[in-house]
């Protein structure tokens, strides 16, 4: 494949609260909030980046109902649910679905409403 020199940046969440969101994920990722301002905040760590985007009006998908559709999820690679689990959902997440039918993933919803899933490694 040809180098088209461009690469990518990072994923960026609108949100009501980016400076809580952008805690969110730092916390549990264990990455760094290397940028902050009023309207926007990233974070960095190992293995890409996460930008959080003032949105004033964001309504939080209502997945998985459909009123609202999710437009993204992200899928965060866990070796175990043990541990994960409980710090998402100290930190704010909400368990979605966690059924026997796909036992390799379980999906939560963040703070903001945005669905992500802890995925088995090697699963």
């Amino acid at each position: 494949m040809a180098d088209t020199g461009i690469r990518w940046g990072m994923t960026v969440l609108d949100t009501a609260d980016p400076h809580g969101l952008a805690d969110f994920y730092a916390r549990l990722l264990g990455w760094e909030v290397v940028r902050s301002e009023d309207d926007w905040v990233s974070v960095r760590g190992e293995g890409g980046a996460l930008g959080f985007q003032l949105a004033p009006d964001h309504v939080p998908p209502t997945w998985p109902s459909g009123r609202v559709p999710q437009q993204l999820h992200l899928d965060l690679d866990v070796a175990a649910y043990e541990g994960t689990e409980q710090l998402a959902l100290q930190l704010g997440a909400t368990l979605v679905d966690d059924s026997p039918e796909h036992p390799t993933f379980r999906v939560y919803t963040d703070p903001a409403g945005h669905p992500f899933c802890l995925c088995l490694e090697g699963a």
